[in-house]
């Protein structure tokens, strides 16, 4: 029987697969006050710091593979806060768009704005809308920021989007399907997320993305979000590539029940 070979020194050896990388992450970025008060700041600092940590995470977002990052950056419950913390979190997302926007246009990153237009400075509308203008042929990140968003206010809009074709005779009530609502969402073109990661230890969606995350992934984080880096990403990554994705069904055909 002839010698088995045994591999050369010089022979490469096989790479091990890494973590499967989502295709589509979006945030909860929660615990910027909670930060601040433990440590004796005011809660603007903790938004200031949580600023940084969006930049982070676009950052690492490219560098790990995701496609698209969606961010919950002011929730349509959020006007409830203090006039003062409303303003700054104004105040804080035009030095954003302001400071950040070149270089992320560089980055080919390209920026979407989803949630309504209802009571938001005008000044704040038209920033935004430059940020899609100027990024909208990048191919880069899809970078979604959720701005005055509530995923129920979201399907209500849907819905009323398709009403005047139902009224005009377009559409009839069997045509309504779950992929038309997705197509009138505000997503619409965006694939749902994979992963969905909320920090601060809170175990709730807080009506982000409620249409979308039917299938997601959940991973909460027992850190604040001004405490979110790129290893924090990457510990995300790792637990949803350990999760099995049944979408209703098995996990193989051999399981039984």
């Amino acid at each position: 029987m002839p010698a088995r070979l045994q591999p050369s020194a010089a022979q490469p050896q096989a790479t091990p697969p890494g973590p499967a990388v989502p295709v589509h992450v979006g945030i909860i970025m929660d615990g910027n006050g909670r930060w601040a008060a433990e440590r004796g700041l005011p809660r603007a600092e903790g938004h200031r710091r949580g600023m940084e940590a969006v930049r982070q995470a676009v950052s690492s977002a490219t560098e790990l593979g995701v496609k698209y990052l969606t961010i919950f950056s002011f929730s349509s419950e959020n006007w409830t806060r203090p006039s003062e913390e409303v303003q700054l979190l104004f105040a804080l997302l035009r030095i954003f768009i302001q400071s950040d926007l070149a270089d992320l246009h560089e980055k080919n990153v390209k920026i979407t704005v989803i949630g309504a237009d209802e009571g938001v400075p005008k000044d704040i509308c038209l920033l935004l809308e430059d940020a899609e203008r100027v990024t909208a042929n990048n191919t880069g990140l899809g970078f979604q920021v959720a701005f005055n968003y509530g995923g129920r206010d979201e399907i209500a809009r849907a819905v009323r989007r398709i009403a005047p074709k139902l009224m005009r005779g377009e559409v009839t009530p069997a045509e309504i399907t779950p992929a038309m609502i997705a197509a009138h969402l505000d997503t619409a073109g965006i694939p749902d997320p994979d992963l969905i990661i909320r920090t601060s230890g809170e175990l709730r969606l807080s009506n982000f993305l409620l249409w979308q995350a039917a299938y997601s992934e959940l991973v909460f984080l027992p850190i604040y979000w001004p405490e979110f880096d790129r290893k924090a990403f990457g510990q995300a990554i790792d637990e949803f590539s350990r999760r099995k994705r049944r979408y209703g069904g098995l996990a193989t055909a051999s399981v039984a029940g």
